[in-house]
């Protein structure tokens, strides 16, 4: 079901936003070579604890999950593009992770995503990363009220097509407020004029991740790590977005 939100409730949940956009910016900071990535969770963990805070993720067990996640923060390094689980990794030189982050503050939710290229960068990594911002940019500003769902997924397709980047629609935004995932789905590919009705008080992650040289996933050993089924690398970007009579307002906005 969807619940379209107060102006009251968006400030809550603009809260919980910037809480969400200073733990990235956090992680990003600490994201070098030779950093492993239970330290980057633990990091998370511990801003959690501080701020009085709840984690999405640790006790999240959707269908697609082998188990309960267990951690408070998604890791996808290098070919892994989505719900990368922690584990004992030191980060390499010219590593790319992608770090996603959502947390409950006084009951609503944000999440959010970043990818970071650690110590060298590859050219053909910083394009990736570049495409998916500037689709999550794109997306974000077809996100108008008045406008239909497929927009937003219009937007993002056109930026990754015109970049030369096919696209899976498996995963992608979603609604978000009280808890992490609702309705609706926002497939990163789909007909502009064509779905949902945007109202203000709508309140959705945009959620666009591609994949260099294919748009198939295989699930890694570990139950949740989503990879490139070629071995290729993959970016990830997100933010969390209301719908307003203004247009759309980032509320995970990074200072």
């Amino acid at each position: 079901m969807i619940e379209l939100k107060t102006p009251a409730e968006i400030d809550k949940m603009r809260t919980a936003g910037i809480f969400v956009g200073e733990v990235l910016t956090e992680l990003a900071a600490h994201a070098a070579v030779g950093v492993n990535l239970l330290k980057l969770d633990q990091i998370a963990h511990d801003m959690i604890r501080a701020r009085g805070a709840e984690s999405c993720y640790i006790d999240y067990h959707p269908s697609f999950g082998a188990s309960p996640f267990g951690k408070v923060l998604c890791t996808s390094v290098n070919d892994a593009v989505l719900h990368g689980l922690p584990h004992d990794y030191r980060l390499r030189d010219g590593d790319m992770v992608s770090l996603d982050f959502a947390a409950s503050v006084d009951g609503w939710v944000s999440d959010s995503a970043i990818t970071v290229i650690v110590g060298t960068p590859r050219p053909e990594d910083a394009r990736l990363i570049d495409t998916t911002q500037r689709a999550l940019a794109a997306g974000i500003a077809a996100a108008q009220p008045g406008g239909r769902l497929g927009d937003i997924s219009a937007a993002i397709a056109a930026v990754a097509t015109a970049d030369g980047y096919s696209i899976n629609t498996d995963f992608g935004g979603h609604g978000v407020g009280r808890t992490m995932h609702g309705d609706p789905h926002i497939p990163n590919n789909g007909r502009a004029g064509r779905g949902l009705r945007l109202e203000p008080g709508l309140t959705v992650a945009i959620e666009p991740w591609f994949l260099e040289t294919t748009n198939k996933l295989v699930t890694d050993r570990d139950g949740w790590t989503l990879r490139s089924a070629d071995g290729s690398r993959g970016a990830h970007a997100e933010h969390t977005v209301a719908i307003t009579a203004d247009g759309p307002l980032v509320l995970s906005a990074r200072s």
